[in-house]
């Protein structure tokens, strides 16, 4: 039997890292990509978080020949309007007010690569917030906790508190949707 290739997570979130634990996967080591996030013209939420992850993966697996290269990328959409990382607290506070009281989209990119072969999965996930008073908003915004997080949120944390509701994979919303993630690495011939 063959030596299982090397698992390159194309990605410094910790949180990713502490997702894969949960399912039992610890990869060799890591390796970030660092490409332009700028969304294209017209580009769909949906698009641009496939695009990041497939783009990740590929400049990854161009500088890790025979691994197999797992990447992602999460997009917070409320209807066709992106909110990405915020640049700053007051754009952070512009975020959860637009937030509050209504639902919005997650959508999470995985990708994984393995030579030039790259196979990807998007998933849909809604999240409901429930209306946030200006207390709430000032005192998130204070703590930092949206610092380096599409839609200035993580559900993981504090924000935790705001969500009503989630329809699809609480695991997508934090950054790596599990099951799919697996199947992809198991597609590519990597298994625990």
């Amino acid at each position: 039997m063959s030596a299982r290739p090397e698992l390159v997570l194309a990605s410094a979130s910790p949180r990713r890292s502490e997702l894969l634990a949960l399912v039992g996967i610890t990869p060799d080591r890591i390796d970030p990509a660092d490409i332009d996030e700028t969304p294209l013209k017209d580009e769909t939420p949906a698009r641009l978080a496939v695009r990041l992850a497939r783009t990740k993966a590929q400049t990854v697996a161009e500088r890790a020949p025979g691994a197999v290269v797992l990447a992602a990328d999460t997009v917070v959409a409320v209807g066709r309007r992106l909110l990405e990382k915020p640049a700053d607290g007051a754009e952070a506070a512009r975020f959860l007010r637009l937030l509050s009281g209504r639902n919005h989209r997650v959508f999470t990119g995985v990708a994984v690569a393995c030579g030039d072969q790259v196979t990807h999965r998007c998933i849909d996930t809604r999240v409901a917030f429930k209306r946030l008073s200006e207390a709430e908003i000032s005192a998130y915004v204070a703590g930092g906790d949206w610092r380096g997080k599409a839609g200035g949120y993580g559900i993981q944390g504090p924000a935790a508190a705001f969500v009503l509701k989630i329809i699809g994979s609480h695991p997508a919303v934090m950054g790596l949707p599990l099951p799919e993630t697996v199947n992809l690495l198991a597609g590519a011939g990597w298994t625990r």
